[in-house]
């Protein structure tokens, strides 16, 4: 079997197998009579997916056919197929994966971790540097990121339209070509999606600089990198950043600052110290 076919055989089978996991009653069907083995029948998954027999007949026997994007997202649809295994049907089709929206969890185990990183700043983002949660120590790094609307608290978009941001870096013009190299990177991954799509294009807009480095096709990785930073209140700050995935899908990633000298650990303990009576954690609903 060539490698075409052996994908074609998987995506048949595993068609076959979500169809032998359901009922009738599962998808609303009445049970009937005379059913020689277990789970629906394949015309009953060809009704409730709108697409002929003989098509999803032929998808089931590995035909060497080609199934479109609508004609997949319906059977996965009458299939029942959780978002993972939508997913995997997709991949197996040979078609880019749909755009599940907020593909990110922040859980009660990160936000107990943001805490105890304290008085390092750090904070959950998306692969796309939208900002989901953080610790007092990250809200104020830049400026007081409670203060900012929730769409706007994201990396890429502050350091490319927020002047409190670029003010901050001693290299501004690094930061931003590393952050547009580790943006087009993750792009990559998500390139069908719309929401990634909307995304990209409203920071072009927003932004002729952004425009310009997104125009030269730089890519980067999630290599660790040295921050060189001016607050405007506790003064230098010399930081590692770090990062680690937290999902196997890379939705999300926790990121941390660690100080690279003394002067900058005594800062990160003034800002961990601001405003005491407010919440360590600041989280997205």
């Amino acid at each position: 079997m060539t490698r075409s076919d052996d994908v074609r055989a998987e995506f048949a089978g595993f068609l076959r197998s979500r169809r032998a996991r359901l009922r009738p009653a599962d998808v609303g069907l009445p049970e009937g009579t005379r059913r020689r083995v277990a789970g629906l029948r394949r015309e009953e998954v060809a009704q409730l997916a709108g697409v002929g027999l003989t098509w999803y007949t032929w998808l089931e026997q590995g035909r060497p056919i080609a199934a479109s994007a609508q004609v997949v997202a319906a059977i996965a649809r009458a299939l029942r197929l959780s978002d993972d295994e939508r997913d995997h049907l997709f991949a197996l089709a040979d078609l880019p994966v749909p755009d599940r929206g907020a593909r990110y969890c922040v859980g009660a185990t990160h936000l107990d971790l943001l805490e105890k990183l304290l008085p390092y700043p750090a904070a959950v983002q998306t692969a796309r540097f939208d900002i989901r949660a953080y610790n007092r120590a990250y809200r104020y790094l830049f400026d007081d990121l409670d203060d900012m609307p929730t769409e706007r608290r994201n990396c890429a978009v502050l350091l490319f339209t927020d002047s409190e941001w670029q003010r901050s870096h001693v290299d501004l013009d690094h930061a931003q070509r590393r952050i547009a190299a580790r943006l087009r990177a993750a792009y990559g991954r998500h390139h069908e999606e719309p929401s990634w799509q909307r995304f990209i294009a409203d920071l072009e807009e927003e932004s002729p600089r952004f425009a310009e480095l997104w125009r030269l096709g730089d890519v980067g990785g999630e290599r660790n990198a040295n921050k060189h930073l001016v607050h405007a209140r506790v003064g230098e700050l010399h930081l590692e950043m770090s990062s680690l995935w937290i999902d196997d899908g890379l939705g999300s990633r926790v990121v941390w600052f660690s100080p690279r000298d003394a002067e900058t650990a005594a800062c990160l303990e003034r800002l961990a110290a601001e405003n005491p009576a407010e919440a360590l954690i600041s989280a997205v609903a």
